[in-house]
């Protein structure tokens, strides 16, 4: 019974190898998001800044943002570029509907909402949407 169980290890783990050294690359060629965070890439994500309402506009519109950087940063780094004042209000919307927790991280926004290989996020100075 012991050897029964042995072989059965065995036959395991020869399987669990043979996995380990395949890859799954997909149809069209591109790495995934698994490839790129192996090879220690950051994901990047292309985010498109809009002025709502009172607030001012940026001459730079699209920047490129790393993946695991959160709302939060985007607000304040939004506020140092356009000169806001530290207790100024800072408000950020997704698709002019609803407004993300400033501990959201971007690539997840992007994965929900992105399009066209960005994502489009509103600025204001007031409270604008949702």
């Amino acid at each position: 019974m012991a050897d029964e169980e042995a072989k059965n290890d065995k036959g395991l783990e020869g399987t669990e190898k043979q996995t380990e050294n395949r890859q799954t690359v997909p149809p069209n060629g591109t790495k995934t998001k698994a490839d790129s965070s192996k090879n220690g890439e950051k994901q990047k994500v292309e985010v498109l800044l809009k002025a709502a309402g009172d607030a001012p506009i940026m001459k730079k519109k699209k920047w490129t943002v790393e993946g695991t950087k959160t709302i939060a940063y985007l607000i304040e780094f939004i506020k140092k570029y356009i000169r806001c004042e530290p207790s100024d209000s800072l408000f950020l919307y997704v698709g002019q509907a609803f407004a993300p927790s400033p501990d959201q991280v971007v690539s997840n926004l992007y994965e929900c909402f992105g399009a066209d290989g960005k994502l489009v996020l509103h600025y204001c100075k007031s409270q604008a949407w949702g």
